[in-house]
C-alpha cells in the first residue's frame, strides 16, 4: 500500500488529475445511461444488455490499465484511453438526457389513474336557491359529475331540496330551461359540451353556478377503459377531437364535443391501417359509461356522458372492440404544423354556390383558432395544392360551410390534414425539431395507453423507417366510409342514417386488417414508389345500398314538421352544426331526396368523399333542411353581413 502511495506521489500531477476526473465522469454517466436504458422496456433488449456490458467492461479496463499507464508514465497510451473515456462519458450523458426527455414526454400524455372531477349546481340567471327549490340530476349511478358527486355534496351540505331524476342530459337541460326544476347538477365543463348546440349556444351567459364541488377520483378512463394489448399486435384506436383552451396539456377527463370521431385499425405486422370517420349527425343508440343503453340520438351526444360512453356507443355500432382512445386537442394542431414547418395539402374547391359567391372561385375562408368570425380575423387560403401553416391547417379541417355535404366533407378534410402531418413527420430529422414536436404532442394528447405499451410501438416505427429507407411507402392506409342518407327524425332533427350493407362491408375490412377474419380477396393496397406516403384511391363502403336503411322507415319516413324561422340559424362563433332542444345538432346540408323514395345511385362515389350521401333525385345543389327559397339568408358564412345580423338577433 505504501508502495502504491509512493508511486502516486511520483506520478505526473496533470495526468493524475485527468485520470480521476475522466474516471469519475465516466462512472457517473454510465450509471445515468444504465438507469435510462432500463426505462426502454421491450426495445432491443439484447442490444441494450450488450451495450451496457461492453461499456461496463471498458470502464473496468480504464480503471486498471489507465492507472498502470499513469504509474509507468506512458503518456501516449494514457492520453488515448483518457480521450476515449471522455468521449464515451459525453455520449452517455447526452443519450441519457434525450432518453429521459422522450420518456418524460410520453408519460405526460398517458392518462393518470386519478383526476379531479368537478360537479356544479347551475340555474338560470337570477336563480336563488331555497329550501323549496327543486333540483334535477340524471339517473345513471356511475356518472361521477352527474350523480355520484351531487349526492355526496348534498349529503355533506345537508341539502334537503326535492330531487327530480332524468334519464339523460338532454332531458335534464330541457327541464332547466322549461323551469320544471330550479337547478341541475352537471359537469363544470358544460359550456364546452353544449355551446355548439343552437338552443344552448349561450348557455354560459344564460346560466350561473350556484354551488361547486370537486374531488380527486379514480378516472373513468383508467377504471373502465384499461387495455393490456401490446402495440406489437393489431389494435384499434379511437381518436376524439377535444376543443380545449388550456395551454398546459389535457386533463384525463377533458371534455370533448364529439364532432370529430375517427376509428383507426393498425396492423404492425403488415404496416397497414384503415381509417373511418363518423359523421357527427349519425343517428345511433347511445350507451352510458356503464354500457347501458340510454336512448337514440346523434353520435356526438355520447360525449356528454364521457369517453367510456363514446367508446361503448361505437363498439355497439361496429361490433369491434376498441383497444385505445386518443384525445387530440385541435388547438395543438397549430403548434404541431408550425413546428413541422407547414404541411402540403390539396385544398378542395368549395362546392356551395352562395359561399363561392362571397369569397370567389378558388378561395376558402374560415374563422380563426379563437373562432372569431370578424372579416379581419378570417383565415383564408387558395384551393389546390398549398403549403399550409398551423392556422390554415386548423381552418381547413374545421370548414364545412363551403361544401354541400358539410360535415361529411369536413371529415375528409380532417383526414387530409392527418395524412399530411404523418408524411411531414417522417421527413423530420432535425434534433431541435424533434424536441419541439415531442413537447407539442405531450401537451395536446391524452390516451389510455400505458408508457410501456407506447414504447412497444418502437418495432412498428423501425419497420416504417426501414421501408422508407428502401424507397417504399412506410405505411398504407385504406380509407373507409359509410354510405349515408339524410332524414328527419320525429323531433324534426336533420340526421344521418346509413345502409346496413355499407356498415357490414366497412366492419369486414377492419376485421380483416386486425386479423380477426381471413382476407377473402387480395386487398387493393397500392404503392407508388415515387411518393413517401400513399393512400389507396378506393374508398371501401361507398356505393353500397344493400341491407336496408338504418334507422328503418318507422323513423326515417316520419313527416317533417313545418320549419320555424330559426331552423337554420347557426352558432356565430363556431364552425359546428347547430342543435335543437333534443341535444342533437341540425345540419345545414340536407341532401335527403324526396321522402319515401329509395335511392340506389351514388353521385359522390369515387370523388374521394369519406362519407357519401344519397343524391339520386337531386343531382343539383341540394336544399338545406328547411328547403327555403331564401336559404342563403339562413346560412351563416363567417365574415358576411348575414353572419353579423344573426349576432344582433336576441
Amino acid at each position: 500500500m505504501k508502495s502504491l502511495i509512493n508511486k502516486l506521489k511520483n506520478a505526473n500531477k496533470g495526468m493524475l488529475f485527468f485520470y480521476f476526473i475522466s474516471l469519475t465522469s465516466y462512472l457517473v454517466c454510465y450509471v445515468l445511461i444504465f438507469k435510462s436504458l432500463l426505462h426502454l422496456e421491450g426495445i432491443e433488449t439484447l442490444i441494450r444488455i450488450l451495450v451496457l456490458g461492453l461499456f461496463g467492461l471498458f470502464g473496468l479496463i480504464y480503471l486498471i490499465f489507465g492507472f498502470k499507464t499513469l504509474i509507468k508514465k506512458k503518456k501516449i497510451w494514457f492520453t488515448i484511453l483518457t480521450i476515449f473515456t471522455i468521449i464515451f462519458a459525453v455520449i452517455f450523458g447526452v443519450s441519457s438526457h434525450y432518453i429521459d426527455f422522450v420518456y418524460q414526454k410520453i408519460e405526460n400524455f398517458v392518462t393518470k389513474d386519478t383526476s379531479t372531477y368537478t360537479t356544479v349546481l347551475i340555474g338560470l340567471k337570477g336563480t336563488t336557491l331555497t329550501s323549496d327549490s327543486k333540483i334535477g340530476m340524471i339517473t345513471d349511478e356511475t356518472d361521477r359529475t352527474g350523480y355520484i358527486l351531487p349526492l355526496e355534496f348534498m349529503k355533506k351540505e345537508n341539502m334537503k331540496q326535492e330531487i327530480s331524476y332524468y334519464g339523460n342530459y338532454t332531458e335534464l337541460l330541457k327541464a332547466l330551461y322549461n323551469k320544471e326544476v330550479d337547478a341541475i347538477f352537471i359537469t363544470k365543463d358544460y359550456p364546452i359540451l353544449y355551446r355548439n348546440e343552437e338552443k344552448y349556444q349561450n348557455i354560459a351567459s344564460e346560466t350561473e353556478i350556484l354551488k361547486e364541488y370537486s374531488k380527486e377520483m379514480k378516472t373513468e378512463e383508467s377504471e373502465l377503459l384499461a387495455s393490456t394489448k401490446s402495440l406489437t399486435e393489431p389494435f384499434t384506436v379511437l381518436f376524439l377531437g377535444v376543443d380545449s383552451e388550456s395551454k398546459d396539456g389535457l386533463d384525463a377527463n377533458a371534455a370533448f364535443n364529439g364532432d370529430t370521431l375517427m376509428l383507426v385499425t393498425f396492423n404492425p405486422k403488415t404496416l397497414t391501417a384503415t381509417m373511418l370517420s363518423f359523421p357527427r349527425d349519425t343517428y345511433v343508440p347511445i350507451y352510458s359509461s356503464s354500457d347501458r343503453m340510454l336512448y337514440q340520438n346523434k353520435i356526438n351526444a355520447s360525449a356528454a356522458y364521457g369517453t367510456a360512453s363514446t367508446v361503448n356507443t361505437i363498439e355497439h355500432l361496429t361490433g369491434i372492440n376498441i383497444d385505445y382512445f386518443v384525445k387530440v386537442n385541435f388547438q395543438g394542431v397549430i403548434d404541431l404544423v408550425n413546428t413541422l414547418g407547414g404541411i402540403d395539402v390539396d385544398v378542395e374547391q368549395p362546392t356551395y354556390s352562395y359561399y363561392v359567391s362571397i369569397y370567389g372561385e378558388g378561395r376558402l375562408c374560415e374563422s380563426n383558432s379563437l373562432r372569431s368570425t370578424l372579416p379581419t380575423d378570417l383565415v383564408c387560403m387558395n384551393t389546390g395544392m398549398q403549403h399550409l401553416n398551423g392556422e390554415q391547417a386548423l381552418a381547413y379541417s374545421r370548414n364545412r360551410y363551403g361544401f354541400i355535404n358539410g360535415d361529411l366533407d369536413r371529415n375528409r378534410h380532417q383526414q387530409q390534414v392527418i395524412e399530411a402531418v404523418a408524411k411531414q413527420l417522417m421527413k423530420s430529422s432535425n434534433l431541435s425539431t424533434f424536441e419541439n414536436l415531442l413537447d407539442t404532442i405531450s401537451k395536446n394528447i391524452a390516451t389510455n395507453m400505458k408508457t410501456n405499451q407506447i414504447l412497444s410501438f418502437y418495432q412498428s416505427i423501425k419497420g416504417m423507417l426501414g421501408k422508407a429507407l428502401n424507397g417504399e411507402d412506410f405505411i398504407s392506409i385504406q380509407k373507409l366510409a359509410l354510405q349515408t342518407f339524410y332524414f328527419t327524425n320525429p323531433y324534426g332533427l336533420s340526421c344521418v342514417g346509413y345502409y346496413q350493407g355499407s356498415l357490414d362491408t366497412v366492419v369486414k375490412s377492419m376485421k380483416e386488417n386486425l386479423g380477426l377474419i381471413e382476407i377473402e380477396t387480395i386487398k387493393t393496397f397500392s404503392y407508388d414508389y415515387s411518393e413517401d406516403y400513399e393512400i389507396t384511391s378506393e374508398i371501401i363502403g361507398t356505393g353500397i345500398y344493400s341491407g336496408g336503411k338504418v334507422p328503418d322507415s318507422s323513423i326515417t319516413d316520419t313527416k317533417k314538421p313545418e320549419p320555424s324561422d330559426n331552423d337554420n340559424n347557426n352558432d356565430d362563433n363556431t364552425d359546428d352544426n347547430t342543435t335543437d332542444d333534443n341535444g342533437s345538432d341540425n345540419t345545414n346540408n340536407d341532401n335527403n331526396p324526396e321522402e319515401g323514395k329509395d335511392d340506389n345511385t351514388d353521385t359522390g362515389n369515387g370523388n374521394g368523399n369519406d362519407t357519401t350521401t344519397d343524391n339520386k333525385e337531386n343531382p343539383k345543389e341540394p336544399e338545406t333542411p328547411t328547403d327555403k327559397e331564401d336559404k342563403k339568408d339562413d346560412i351563416i358564412v363567417p365574415g358576411t353581413p348575414n353572419e353579423e345580423k344573426k349576432k344582433e338577433e336576441p
